[in-house]
């Protein structure tokens, strides 16, 4: 015998003695020869537990059933009409970080939900979380008062001028310069001199600013 019938031979049984293994790992005390079942050994994983999953999503509601988006799971609310697993997984994300729902307006801020897959919804759900308050109004930047007496142009500093409506700090900025660079303005239609002014910016201020 050749050394390569040997080897061959070698290479035989030890796939033999390695299957002869496998079996009887795989088999149950008292089972029958033969009769393997390798899902019965594999992890929870197996394509057995995910046939279930599957199964889960798409069992439909029963007549009357509801889910409270306020915290049912993400298969539980992938049930839902229209309402597949990624857009359930988003639901539940957002409310994990903003807090619950408390009702289909609170559900409306989610990315995905609209008006008319929320009337689809809404005889499928329930709510029992009460969503977050709004932050105070007092903590929102608020924008300077309007100035209460008409500004001169020839003698208001740019951050007077910066409290009227439309005028940024750029433009307050700007119309001091002008008035350095070029002198007073002899009317308020003058401030058309100013770049950025035209002739809506110059009567949307006309009540607001004067010369003297």
């Amino acid at each position: 015998m050749s050394s390569a019938e040997r080897r061959a031979l070698l290479l035989l049984l030890s796939l033999g003695l390695a299957g002869q293994g496998v079996r009887w790992l795989a088999t149950r005390p008292g089972q029958p020869p033969g009769e393997v079942q390798l899902l019965a050994t594999l992890p929870p994983q197996s394509p057995a537990a995910h046939r279930d999953s599957i199964l889960a999503l798409e069992r439909p509601l029963g007549a009357g059933e509801r889910i409270d988006a306020d915290r049912a799971s993400p298969q539980e609310l992938a049930r839902l009409p229209r309402v597949g697993l990624a857009l359930a997984k988003a639901i539940v994300a957002d409310r994990e970080a903003r807090g619950p729902f408390g009702g289909t307006e609170g559900l409306d801020r989610v990315p995905g939900v609209g008006p008319g897959l929320l009337a689809a919804l809404s005889p499928h759900l329930t709510f029992s979380g009460v969503p977050n308050p709004p932050a105070a109004a007092a903590s929102l930047p608020t924008a300077p008062p309007a100035p209460t007496a008409l500004l001169d142009l020839n003698s208001a500093t740019a951050e007077e001028l910066e409290r009227l409506p439309g005028i940024g700090a750029a433009k307050a900025r700007a119309i001091v310069a002008n008035r350095e660079r070029h002198g007073t303005f002899s009317r308020v239609a003058d401030l058309d001199r100013v770049r950025g002014f035209g002739p809506a910016a110059v009567a949307r201020l006309s009540g607001l600013v004067r010369v003297r």
